[in-house]
């Protein structure tokens, strides 16, 4: 983006300050992140960060939008035209991995936002993210199941949830190690193990 962000008109501000703010998550704790760091980041004073978001909650309901849109179009584009589901869940994996890998704080922020205290619009737009995900994977492995691809006594909803715990599991090791590289390079061999376990044994 070549335009100073001062200068920006007000959907870019909007753009650029989710933007600021994901980076940030990748930095540091999320919980932290204040809206000095964030206008800091943008060259901004709180002033005007805040005549475009009245308040931090709504520059998070502002980034939890934008991580909804973005990750859930990325897993229907690489579904879209592969007619086995089995072929469409790996893709749906490894794009996932792709977008976290791109994102590095995006993990951050939504594990943040679901361990945050009470009910709060951002996590609920998590909780409704992750519901809508889930409908995504239940549906290519009833597919899955039906044209006897997968296994035929396979728990749909226990195979959902080790998805996403799959995924989860890499989030986590790669923060452990401190190396962000290592999801891409660990996400084939753990989806392998993945596609064992349900899969059809005819």
């Amino acid at each position: 983006m070549n335009e100073h962000p001062k200068h920006l008109p007000a959907d870019e501000r909007r753009a650029a300050t989710v933007e600021a703010v994901i980076n940030l998550a990748a930095e540091q704790n999320p919980s932290d992140i204040t809206t000095t760091a964030i206008a800091q980041r943008m060259g901004l004073t709180q002033g005007a960060l805040f005549r475009h978001f009245p308040t931090k909650d709504a520059i998070l309901e502002a980034v939890m939008t934008w991580v909804a849109e973005r990750l859930l179009s990325r897993v229907d584009r690489a579904a879209q035209n592969v007619t086995s589901p089995l072929a469409a869940l790996e893709a749906v994996f490894m794009a996932h991995i792709d977008f976290v890998s791109e994102h590095p704080g995006v993990p951050r922020m939504l594990f943040g936002e679901l361990q945050r205290p009470g009910e709060t619009l951002p996590k609920r737009m998590v909780q409704t993210l992750i519901q809508r995900y889930g409908e995504r994977l239940r549906h290519l492995l009833e597919r899955g199941k039906a044209i006897g691809e997968l296994d035929a006594n396979l728990d749909i909803e226990a195979a959902s949830v080790s998805f996403i715990g799959s995924i989860q599991g890499l989030v986590m090791q790669s923060l452990i190690a401190g190396d962000a590289a290592r999801i891409r390079r660990d996400a084939s061999g753990v989806f392998a193990i993945y596609r064992r376990g349900i899969g059809s044994e005819s």
